[in-house]
């Protein structure tokens, strides 16, 4: 079941919200992320802050290189979360990852 078009307008309200300048491809593929069927029941914003961190997670760190190389998640997460914000930063988002957030953001 594809999104309604309500949900993908506060959707797309929301990312533009978080992280104003976040590349085009980027943006559209946390878009897609958000509108995604597991995370369909969450209100917009949320749904959009899980797809952007795990997108930033796992397109512009080294998180994916780190489990493949042994690493277990939380460490892995704890390595990366300075460049998650770093890129948040760039991208002038209105929140930045919290270290004890690390857990809750998993998609």
């Amino acid at each position: 079941m594809k999104a309604s078009t309500g949900r993908q307008r506060a959707v797309g309200k929301a990312l533009t919200s978080l992280v104003p300048f976040a590349p085009y491809a980027d943006a559209e593929k946390i878009r897609t992320l958000a509108n995604d069927r597991k995370l369909r029941e969450l209100p917009p914003s949320v749904a959009v802050w899980l797809a952007i961190v795990a997108h930033v997670r796992h397109e512009h760190t080294e998180y994916d290189r780190l489990l493949d190389e042994g690493y277990d998640r939380d460490a892995a997460r704890f390595f990366v979360l300075d460049d998650i914000n770093e890129v948040l930063t760039t991208w002038r988002a209105t929140r930045l990852l919290e270290a004890d957030e690390q857990d809750a953001v998993d998609v």
